[in-house]
């Protein structure tokens, strides 16, 4: 399984589903663990992004997916990076 951080933004309808059914947030989660991804933490923040998740996930293709499924709702914008653990980065750097 692979980390993955996405950084997710409301819409102007998407901030408005969650002001009217916050539990909605908890229902989605629930969607993405059934697409085989596991939130392994998520915040509400200030700044640019509404959410910062972190999420493990067996693959690119499924992360995508996600992000595709989500997108495609129109109520969030996502962005989603690839995370490394600092010690296996240290290791790759080694053994260079």
């Amino acid at each position: 399984m692979a980390v993955y951080v996405m950084f997710t933004t409301l819409t102007d309808e998407g901030r408005k589903t969650l002001k009217d059914n916050p539990k909605r947030l908890k229902e989605v989660n629930k969607e993405v663990e059934a697409m085989g991804v596991k939130i392994l933490a998520q915040y509400a923040v200030l700044g640019p992004y509404d959410f910062v998740n972190i999420l493990d996930a067996p693959n690119n293709d499924a992360i995508s997916r996600v992000s595709i499924e989500l997108g495609s709702r129109g109520t969030l914008k996502t962005m989603t990076m690839p995370a490394n653990k600092i010690d296996d980065f240290i290791d790759y750097l080694k053994k260079k």
